[in-house]
């Protein structure tokens, strides 16, 4: 097959790929997880049910690979915002709020979809590659002397995520701002604070 013919084919599954997720996602925004067909999908996205069949076996699959799309897109903004901005802990802190922001955003969404969309494989190494990255993050701070020391950067790193879920439930920006800046707290370099953790591991020693 000619290299210019192969490519324009790709080209074209890859469209009626992206199309197939958009239309799908927003017929669930609209009428709910269980009120979304494959024939409803295909209406919208103006392509047969035998093609669309080639493509995926169920609504299910569909919105598997649409939620995979948003977790690989979120985790490359995350890297953008890195990547754009100056100093260790500025850019600790710049990704945690649009991290959190992206939580609350979330909120929005049907909860029986969140629920079964946050299985598999996929989310799992995704979670996995965050949590380093935030690690890293944490990392850096930590040797510039503006995050805490008396704990492994994978442990704050962790309380990091944790905290910050709490957006989930949160309902304004302010909110979301407050609840970073709480977090950016637990991670600050108190002196009296690590003494006293020091103290404590000495003593379980």
């Amino acid at each position: 097959m000619p290299r210019i013919w192969s490519q324009t084919i790709a080209a074209h599954r890859d469209a009626v790929r992206e199309a197939t997720l958009d239309a799908t996602a927003a017929l669930v925004a609209e009428h709910g997880l269980t009120g979304v067909t494959m024939s409803q999908i295909a209406k919208d996205t103006g392509i047969g049910r035998a093609t669309l069949y080639k493509y995926f076996p169920d609504v299910e699959s569909i919105l598997r690979a649409w939620h995979e799309r948003q977790i690989d897109e979120h985790l490359k903004q995350l890297l953008q915002i890195r990547d754009q901005t100056d100093g260790a802990m500025q850019r600790l802190e710049a990704v945690l709020t649009a991290y959190a922001a992206a939580i609350s955003h979330q909120r929005e969404h049907d909860t029986d979809l969140a629920a079964q969309l946050h299985h598999g494989e996929h989310v799992a190494a995704a979670h996995q590659h965050l949590r380093k990255f935030i690690q890293d993050l944490v990392a850096e701070a930590a040797a510039t002397g503006a995050v805490r020391q008396d704990m492994p950067a994978n442990e704050l790193a962790i309380y990091c995520l944790h905290a910050l879920s709490a957006a989930s439930s949160l309902h304004s920006p302010p909110a979301v701002h407050r609840l970073v800046q709480t977090t950016l707290t637990g991670l600050g370099n108190n002196p009296q604070q690590q003494h006293r953790s020091r103290s404590l591991q000495d003593d379980h020693q």
